[in-house]
């Protein structure tokens, strides 16, 4: 019997053509009732980067993509228990954690911001990752 479930199944030759890459991963992991989702950009899930140059803009998009992913997982915003934020300039900061702030007003998350010297690829300027539950019905 499967004890978690995965969500949005690809492999990385698909999404990355640009890199020799061939790993199979998935943006969201059920475990029990704890949702799992791969750290989100300004990506949207047609792979369209939003917001070129604009942190805020990215941030919006990531947000997009954590609500819908929450959701297709049984959970929603109002679930989330931790977040990581990693920012590639500390410019990026109050852009970036106002778009978050907005999404997340009176959930009341931990939280953990970073700034990182690069992401996967150079365009993305922020990332977020999230953890999250499924309540008890």
């Amino acid at each position: 019997m499967p004890t978690h479930k995965r969500i949005r199944m690809f492999n990385t030759r698909d999404t990355y053509p640009n890199q020799a890459l061939d790993n199979d991963l998935c943006q969201a992991v059920v475990a029990g009732n704890t949702v799992y989702l791969r750290g989100q950009i300004g990506t949207d899930f047609e792979g369209n980067l939003v917001g070129l140059g604009d942190a805020g803009a990215q941030a919006r998009q990531a947000m997009k993509n954590v609500s819908q992913l929450l959701e297709e997982c049984g959970s929603e915003l109002a679930h989330i228990v931790k977040t990581t934020t990693y920012i590639t300039d500390p410019r990026y900061r109050e852009p970036v954690y106002q778009e978050i702030g907005k999404w997340l007003k009176g959930v009341f998350p931990i939280s953990t911001g970073i700034v990182v010297a690069g992401l996967g690829q150079p365009e993305w300027l922020m990332e977020i990752d999230v953890i999250a539950v499924i309540p008890a019905d």
